[in-house]
């Protein structure tokens, strides 16, 4: 029998919610960089005792309140008030000691390179103005999912987000019940869905 993704998609409002990484080394890293390019209003906080230069130079042009770094080893305390952890250590028994902290706290949990403990997984990202895709393989190949990405990004136009805006618009001026917005609003975008495919 084939293994379904039994993943259910969502988006967090990382500018309403606090994240804590513990670990600030390459991993810890490129789990910032993608998190804040996404996200840049995000409430984090660094935890390690080392702390990686690129982290260091990221901080800057964030106030203190919605990036903090705390250097010195991890504590279970440092997961209270927080609402999402993320284990990005390159010593798999204090990611794993992370991850048994924050469960025991009931908290939403990631731990890097151990899919079998994460709780959501921070898949690749396309954005294209108010326009987001997430891409997820279920933990399996996240070289895919970053090609899959740079498809995307190539795939939408530069000018998606002028449409998005422009939609938003008609769509407040409908004087139409839910129903006949939704069905108005679906054949106005399969034309022009279908119209790009022509010029394609």
């Amino acid at each position: 029998m084939q293994q379904k993704n039994q993943l259910f998609p969502v988006f967090f409002r990382l500018d309403k919610l606090k994240v804590l990484v513990v670990g600030a080394g390459e991993v810890g890293y490129e789990k910032l960089f993608f998190m804040l390019k996404s996200s840049p209003i995000t409430h984090v906080k660094v935890v390690a005792p080392e702390i990686n230069n690129n982290i260091w130079a990221m901080m800057e042009g964030y106030y203190e309140t919605s990036f903090k770094i705390d250097q010195k080893p991890f504590e279970a305390s440092d997961i209270d008030g927080y609402d999402l952890v993320i284990a990005a250590t390159n010593i798999r028994s204090l990611n794993e000691e992370v991850w048994k902290e924050a469960k025991a706290k009931g908290k939403l949990i990631n731990v890097a390179d151990t899919p079998e403990l994460c709780d959501f997984y921070l898949g690749s990202i396309v954005t294209k103005g108010n326009l987001k895709i997430a891409i997820s393989t279920n933990g399996k190949s996240p070289t895919l999912a970053k090609r899959l990405r740079q498809v995307f990004e190539e795939v939408f136009p530069e000018d998606t987000n002028q449409l998005l805006q422009n939609l938003h618009t008609f769509r407040k001026k409908l004087k139409k019940n839910f129903e006949e917005k939704v069905r108005i609003l679906n054949d106005l975008t399969k034309s022009m869905i279908e119209v790009n495919e022509y010029k394609n």
